[in-house]
């Protein structure tokens, strides 16, 4: 029997990993970058790379919470959670009564 057009032998893909795009990153990267956005957050940029830092990590963890855990990515979610809290608290603090910004 001869496969033409459209008219393929194979009923299924040969392995999974063939039929995910390549695109984009992949959840060890966004692991890892969301461990460095964290870290760099504590020391500067704390509100904007907090969030980057969630973000990246839950991207990372398959945007579940539950199930197999990446530990990059969950240390990146805890620390931008950490970071985000306290870049929060220092603006609070220092648009209170007394507080200067710099």
């Amino acid at each position: 029997m001869m496969a033409g057009f459209g008219h393929t032998t194979r009923k299924h893909p040969r392995s999974r990993s063939r039929t995910r795009s390549r695109s984009g990153p992949d959840s060890a990267t966004l692991g890892l970058i969301g461990v460095i956005c964290a870290v760099a957050g504590f020391f500067v940029l704390g509100i904007i790379l907090g969030p980057v830092a969630i973000v990246c990590g839950w991207l990372a963890m398959g945007r579940r919470w539950s199930g197999a855990r990446v530990t990059p990515a969950l240390i990146a979610v805890v620390l931008g959670v950490i970071d985000t809290i306290l870049a929060i608290v220092w603006i609070a603090g220092a648009a209170g009564p007394g507080g200067m910004l710099f």
